[in-house]
């Protein structure tokens, strides 16, 4: 069977992640829900999403095809269903769909012909970018279930101080010394090639994963995930780092997301909790406005390759676009769009010249190319987040 995973209703809720990927490419937990479907499965995937982010992530389609929706998380008892879908089946949760079987060329769905199956367990779906971080040990214990199942980690280094050992699993490869390791609340997933520098203190759960790094005597409270070669120091909070952004010195960052080849200068800080304790509100891409959340606590979500200067300080539910580069004194306002340049005092545009020419310094230092995909992927949001840049 061909599986395609779509982006589903809630796309616009995950923005601005999903402005440079599918719903499928978020990470949550330790794997992005593209590797978890695909490890599930026991299969590769390919993707429905925008046209602009097609090229990247194309739509192979087959005479049988699975369509699911990127915005659930896989599970025993859901993946047993998808791959026992025949012909005019679909399956539900409440009224919502989650996967149904296609023929090649079926433009026009009419679901009340189809057969409807309704998935009554728990399951985990991503329906607001703040998900990420709120759903993040739920997604760390499925996934950490699922990976180790009958493995055997490598053993802990007689150095550290840890609690529950048996909730600790760690890769081929990691280094970690003089270390406190706290699995006790949740487990701890210790990638391939990773360090946890002396004097770190780790609570569970927590996924490090492949490359990442946690710097000298960092204090990392769970949920949190750091994404692959990325880079942790300071505190950090039930935050979640995609692939290759860093958070390299002191500083605070609680209940927060950070994309992809993001960099927090030294001493950033952000606020999760409001003075008075009220609810958080978050910048909506969909009624452009402030939408409430119903959290107390909400940081950060900065969309991939934005930066901040030292000594940046966020207010509590900030939103920063895609290609933001903010520095200077005081706050700055609590939505900043794409590409903007400047801080507290104003913004102007950070013209598309001058960003792809950091994009390329930055991802070649990590020898990954910044491709023509990239490129016209990065141009299309420019074009798209106009509308939200005032100077």
């Amino acid at each position: 069977m061909n599986y395609i995973l779509f982006d589903g209703p809630f796309r616009n809720n995950l923005l601005p992640f999903t402005f440079t990927r599918p719903v499928a490419d978020i990470r949550i937990g330790i794997l992005t829900i593209r590797e978890k479907w695909e490890a599930y499965l026991d299969s590769t995937t390919t993707t429905v999403t925008e046209d602009y982010l097609s090229e990247k992530y194309p739509m192979v389609e087959m005479e049988e095809n699975v369509m699911i929706n990127a915005s659930y998380l896989p599970n025993y008892e859901l993946v047993e269903m998808v791959k026992s879908l025949e012909k005019n089946q679909a399956i539900f949760k409440d009224e919502d769909i989650i996967a149904f079987y296609t023929k090649e060329a079926q433009e026009n769905i009419d679901f009340s012909t189809y057969d409807a199956l309704e998935f009554d367990d728990d399951i985990i779906r991503i329906e607001n970018n703040w998900d990420i971080f709120a759903k993040n040990g739920e997604a760390i214990q499925e996934d950490f279930n699922f990976i180790t199942k009958n493995r055997k980690s490598k053993p802990i280094p007689s150095s550290n101080n840890v609690i529950a050992p048996e909730n600790i699993f760690i890769e081929e490869g990691a280094t970690l010394e003089f270390t406190t390791l706290n699995a006790s609340n949740g487990p701890i997933y210790i990638g391939k090639n990773t360090e946890i520098m002396e004097g770190s203190l780790v609570r569970g759960p927590l996924a490090l994963c492949e490359g990442a790094v946690i710097k000298l005597g960092a204090k990392i409270y769970g949920p949190t995930t750091i994404g692959p070669h990325s880079k942790i120091g300071g505190e950090v909070n039930n935050s979640v780092l995609f692939a290759y952004s860093n958070k390299g010195h002191d500083g605070f960052l609680g209940n927060s997301v950070l994309g992809e080849w993001c960099n927090l200068g030294a001493d950033t800080n952000t606020s999760n909790l409001k003075n008075n304790y009220a609810e958080v509100r978050l910048w909506d891409y969909q009624t452009e406005s402030f939408a409430r959340t119903g959290l107390q606590f909400c940081g950060l979500m900065m969309g991939d390759h934005s930066k901040c200067g030292i000594n940046t300080m966020f207010n509590t539910g900030t939103v920063i676009g895609v290609s933001a580069n903010i520095f200077g004194s005081g706050f700055p306002r609590n939505f900043v769009p794409s590409f903007s340049w400047g801080g507290h005092g104003g913004f102007t545009t950070y013209l598309t010249s001058k960003a792809f020419e950091v994009a390329k310094v930055v991802m070649s230092r990590r020898h990954i190319e910044f491709s023509e995909q990239d490129m016209a992927i990065l141009s299309h949001v420019f074009e798209e987040t106009k509308k939200f840049r005032r100077e």
